[in-house]
Parts: C-alpha cells; structure tokens; sequence
C-alpha cells in the first residue's frame, strides 16, 4: 500500500468513526427529546413563555413526602413529588391563582398562597409512579393529617388528580 493509500484509508476510517459518533450523540439526543411532557406551565412567568415539564424534570426538583389520610384511598398513604412552592419557583411564577386542568378535564382553581401550606405535586404514592388510571402522573396532595384544618371540601376539590395544565393568573 503507498503512502497515498495508507493517508486516504486512514481518512475514511477517521471520517467513519466521526459520522458514527455523531450519529450515536443525536440518536441520544432524540431519545432524551422523546421524553413524554406531563405538565404543561403558562401564564404569569418569568419570561412569559409556557414551560413544558417531563418527570425527569419534576424528579429534579427536590422532593418532598406527605404521609395522610385522603378521602380517595383506605388509609393512610405515602405520596412523594416536588413542592408545589418549588415548581412556582422553578418556572418564576409571579400570579394569584393557579387555574389547574386534568386529563380528564376536572377544573380547579387554587390560591397561589395555598403554596405555603405545603402541598406538593405527588408523581409517586407509597414509592410506586402514579400511573393515569391511579389518579397519575401527577396528583396534588395537601398535608391533610398534618393540618386537620385542610380536611375539608375546599382543599379537597383542590386536589385534583391527572394534572396536565397548570395556568397562572
């Protein structure tokens, strides 16, 4: 093999490596991409534009558990996901009320100042992903047990299950 040959081989070998190796990084790229979006942010944000979250991005957050008694399971149950506060913070929500839109189109509106009351946007109970037809993927949970005074239809009728949207006005 001349010179010539060995230099123009070596070079379809170092261009080969090269176009697969930027294959295998957008190949990746798309997977992560592909990532089901589960909650969708609009309305009164930072920079004024929709945020749209995966759980990956919910698990991120710091977590928080809720351990209580809901009048949607027997008994007392153990639910986990990131502090309502937190997401607010997270996508730089500055409105009053969270309008909140589920999968199965259940409405709720929910007082921006219920965020110091520490719910949380529940994405597992009892250490298991809540899926849609177990009230998922994403479920909010007041400390009901904690703060007898949340025991009531007002913060339950708040609790919505399959949430999908969240508008801030």
């Amino acid at each position: 093999m001349t010179n010539f040959s060995r230099r123009a081989f070596m070079g379809v070998i170092v261009l080969t490596s090269f176009a697969a190796g930027s294959a295998m990084a957008n190949e990746a790229a798309t997977a992560t991409s592909r990532e089901t979006i589960i909650l969708s942010i609009s309305g009164k944000l930072r920079d004024g534009r929709s945020v749209n979250l995966t759980r990956s991005d919910l698990e991120r957050l710091p977590a928080a558990r809720i351990r209580t008694g809901t009048p949607w399971y027997d008994g007392v149950q153990e639910f986990e996901g990131p502090r309502l506060s937190d997401v607010l913070n997270h996508v730089g929500a500055s409105g009053e009320k969270l309008h909140v839109k589920a999968l199965n189109n259940y409405r709720t509106e929910v007082p921006v100042a219920d965020a110091a009351l520490g719910p949380i946007l529940a994405i597992r109970r009892n250490g298991a992903a809540m899926p849609v037809r177990d009230k998922g993927p994403i479920f909010i949970i007041y400390p009901y047990d904690e703060t007898k005074a949340l025991k009531n239809e007002i913060y339950f009728s708040r609790s919505a299950w399959q949430v999908r949207f969240i508008e801030i006005e």
